[in-house]
């Protein structure tokens, strides 16, 4: 019932976003940017990682990856990601559909400096084939996450 629990949390936090849901699945940054016609880079993709003890959210702009030195300067430590038993244990979302929205345990969110290239960006929405259209800075508020600048874009 992931899709059912991001439904929930924007009913309550911002009932004007809609979910998007396709028929087609859009799981991976290259089929979410074909099925909602934006660019890969504005797809805004959630990263589940365990620093030291503690398993974190950082939701960056699609083309951009995970720095090593950044994440350990930001957190100090080197960042592991979470195999997919425990993405789906800890958020309640799919491989494929995990967002910041209507997580099953609580977990810090933070928000990667790359999203901010654009105005609009399309985060997942609980499931594989469910997004949204937000501006990055009302998601992150949306979600009380904390801007970080973690990742490389790989654009170019």
């Amino acid at each position: 019932m992931s899709l059912e629990s991001v439904r929930a949390h924007l009913a309550a936090a911002a009932p004007d976003v809609a979910i998007i849901e396709l028929d087609e699945v859009t799981a991976t940054v290259a089929q979410a940017a074909a099925g909602h016609g934006v660019e890969p880079g504005q797809i805004a993709k959630t990263l589940a990682l365990r620093v030291g003890e503690a398993v974190v959210l950082v939701v960056a702009c699609g083309t951009a990856r995970l720095d090593n030195k950044k994440v350990k300067a930001a957190f100090g430590v080197k960042p592991r990601m979470l195999d997919a038993e425990e993405v789906v244990r800890l958020t309640g979302h799919p491989v494929g559909g995990v967002c910041p929205f209507g997580l099953a345990t609580p977990l810090t969110v933070y928000c990667d400096v790359s999203l901010r290239a654009f105005d609009e960006v399309v985060p997942a929405a609980g499931s594989i084939n469910s997004a949204m259209r937000i501006n990055p800075q009302r998601m992150a508020e949306i979600v009380g996450a904390s801007w970080v600048d973690v990742c490389q874009d790989l654009t170019g």
